[in-house]
């Protein structure tokens, strides 16, 4: 279905106050080097984010899952030339996330981005060794240390369609710093009604730092997170609050909070940065754009992770340890 006209109701965005968070937008034609160099220092620069040589930053791309990864995980190009500026900022770079099903290397060589970052000899890493962390939900996870030792979470998102959450762009991919097959059980027991926007959101509060890249140059639309078609906007956003971020998409849009379980979550939450009028738009204003070609799924599937998977995933991770054992020996 494609975006409806936008038709807020107050009861839905209460809360609006004087805009005071920064989400830039810029237009970035393809995924061209010179291009995203450009357009992501502004993204950048126009939210006031700059970066401590030393810090540890932890670059977290969107590595759902091996099929079709050319168009369902982050543009190997974009996370490429993220780490390039990193990396001249003198800061320490670290790469990695938590696929639902196999490892993050199983992804990266599929998605291209292990031969992207080839020459910046920086390796992909699983977000594993958990820490339990209990969410304001009552929810318990186990929370990557690899994540919770960084300085900055750098968040490199791929707007899609979601077959749970009807879209998803920065608060979603934050989701993966849950370790391993942990996220895909999460998927499986809350993903009925709103309890997995709930789990998302929740999460938030428990990382560190954080600011959040979106991948829209080509985004994923009609279906997804991994089935779904090319849809191509020529847009990246960037925001230090990732609610905000999602909000602005949101809007342009013109999707209410009624349609979008994380939206509607954070308006119940009353999350900084869940009502546009909250938010400083910086570089293009929401409704500067056209984002009429970009569908969203006809309707919702609440559980997406069948038990066979996980089990099929266990299996390959226990096998992929022991043969990195042997051949370790």
């Amino acid at each position: 279905m494609t975006a409806p006209a936008a038709n807020r109701p107050d009861d839905d965005l209460a809360g609006a106050s004087d805009g005071s968070i920064p989400v830039g937008l810029t237009r970035c034609a393809a995924y061209e080097p010179d291009l995203l160099t450009t357009s992501i220092q502004a993204c950048w620069q126009s939210i006031g984010r700059f970066f401590r040589p030393g810090d540890v930053v932890l670059v977290k791309p969107n590595l759902v899952t091996s099929r079709r990864a050319y168009l369902s995980c982050t543009h190997p190009l974009v996370v490429r030339t993220v780490c390039t500026l990193l990396l001249d900022h003198g800061v320490r770079v670290q790469v990695g996330d938590s696929p639902a099903f196999g490892t993050a290397g199983q992804v990266a060589r599929a998605a291209g981005l292990t031969e992207a970052l080839r020459d910046l000899r920086l390796p992909i890493l699983d977000l594993n060794r958990p820490v339990q962390r209990r969410l304001d939900c009552g929810i318990l996870v186990g929370i990557s240390r690899h994540v919770l030792e960084a300085d900055l979470l750098l968040n490199l998102p791929k707007l899609k369609a979601h077959s749970q959450l009807l879209l998803t762009a920065a608060s979603k991919n934050l989701f993966g710093c849950v370790s391993g097959v942990r996220k895909a059980l999460a998927h499986m027991r809350h993903g009925q009604n709103d309890d997995l926007a709930m789990l998302v959101l929740d999460l938030q509060t428990h990382l560190p730092p954080t600011t959040s890249l979106l991948d829209a140059v080509t985004a994923m639309h009609v279906s997804g997170p991994a089935s779904g078609q090319p849809c191509n906007l020529g847009l990246l956003a960037a925001s230090d609050n990732a609610v905000a971020l999602d909000t602005v998409i949101y809007t342009a849009l013109s999707l209410r909070p009624d349609q979008v379980p994380l939206w509607r979550e954070a308006c119940r939450k009353k999350l900084p940065g869940h009502h546009p009028n909250q938010i400083a738009n910086a570089l293009l204003a929401p409704d500067t754009l056209d984002l009429s070609a970009f569908q969203l799924p006809d309707r919702l599937n609440p559980v997406s992770f069948h038990p066979c998977q996980l089990i099929k995933s266990l299996c390959r991770r226990m096998w992929l340890r022991l043969r990195a054992g042997v051949s370790g020996r």
